[in-house]
């Protein structure tokens, strides 16, 4: 099977690494030139996250990588999809399948990345999203995890996830598509919140933060079409240890400097996604208590400029728990 990873990052150079070094297939990893992920890749064959394959084929020619792959994975910033498959549908993409591999909601417009896929020109049964836990850190140490494919199409999902599982990753087949790209959306939000918390010494408050936070996901799912309980499956609930807790959670580790008044300086997909998901909240007449807090803290609060900034940050998540004494559901 030959594979071309999109996009390679974080997540990205991982995916070609799992493809070429577990599943043994060919793979092209494409980055663009002059970007620093593609460039120490390009001058080193490593980043500090894994050492790729000689096998792996490294380009900055988006055409070739695109043309030469009938199963193309794209990992990028997901804010940035809708202008990347304007670059990606200049060539022939037909019959091509897509995996996303990418988890957030676009800002500017409130739809999820597979219609983002949809209104770029990509047909209903060729896009798959790949989400839920797991780490690099832990993956390249041998640590295995459960992983979700869905798709509009059923035996598309169940030939991705079949042909990409190993003793590494075990996938299960997903079932609600909206709520599968919502809830893996939405948890880097409650990551943003758990964050703040550790850096506010309340760590203790994570539990409340898990339930609440799993029910208001729910909440939206479901108003938006998707099925509640799927808030409580792998790309959402199941994700919340690599996302709450961990010590490599780009999101946890952004709201605890954003509680301290310091700025993280890698990408955290749950900043711009507490502002999608607060937008649909209203457009949908949705109560999200917590998505509300952290578009708060994010974007309202000051919190970076320091002193009373961060104690604001603070202030605002933990009103949270002064709330009115409510029935639980």
């Amino acid at each position: 099977m030959k594979i071309s990873v999109l996009g390679c990052g974080r997540w990205g150079s991982f995916i070609a690494w799992y493809q070429a070094t577990v599943l043994k297939n060919k793979v092209i990893s494409w980055g663009p030139e002059g970007d620093y992920s593609y460039e120490i890749l390009k001058s080193t064959g490593k980043n500090e996250y894994v050492e790729l394959d000689k096998s792996i084929e490294l380009t900055c020619d988006l055409g070739r990588a695109v043309s030469a792959s009938d199963i193309i994975i794209i990992s990028i910033s997901s804010q940035g999809l809708r202008g990347f498959m304007k670059k990606v549908a200049a060539f022939d993409i037909t019959g091509k399948i897509f995996v996303l591999c990418m988890k957030g909601i676009e800002e500017a417009t409130g739809k999820r990345l597979s219609e983002v896929m949809l209104e770029s020109g990509v047909k209903k049964d060729k896009i798959a999203v790949w989400v839920g836990p797991g780490h690099i850190q832990a993956f390249t140490q041998g640590i295995p995890n459960c992983m979700v494919v869905d798709s509009y199409d059923p035996e598309l999902k169940r030939y991705i996830a079949d042909n990409f599982k190993s003793n590494l990753i075990r996938f299960y087949y997903g079932n609600d598509i909206v709520g599968t790209e919502i809830g893996a959306a939405a948890k880097n939000v409650l990551g943003i919140a758990a964050g703040v918390l550790d850096g506010s010494g309340f760590v203790s408050l994570k539990g409340p933060l898990m339930a609440r936070g799993a029910y208001e996901v729910g909440r939206l799912i479901k108003a938006m079409g998707g099925e509640f309980n799927s808030a409580y499956g792998l790309a959402h609930l199941g994700d919340y240890e690599t996302t709450l807790f961990s010590e490599y959670s780009h999101n946890r580790r952004y709201g605890e400097m954003m509680a301290r008044g310091a700025k993280f300086d890698k990408l955290a997909e749950g900043v711009m996604t507490a502002k999608a998901m607060k937008e649909l909240g209203d457009s949908c007449g949705v109560e999200l208590p917590i998505t509300n807090a952290v578009y708060e803290a994010c974007f309202l609060s000051h919190c970076f400029d320091g002193g009373d900034g961060a104690k604001t940050c603070m202030e605002i998540i933990l009103k949270l728990f002064d709330r009115v004494t409510k029935s639980e559901f």
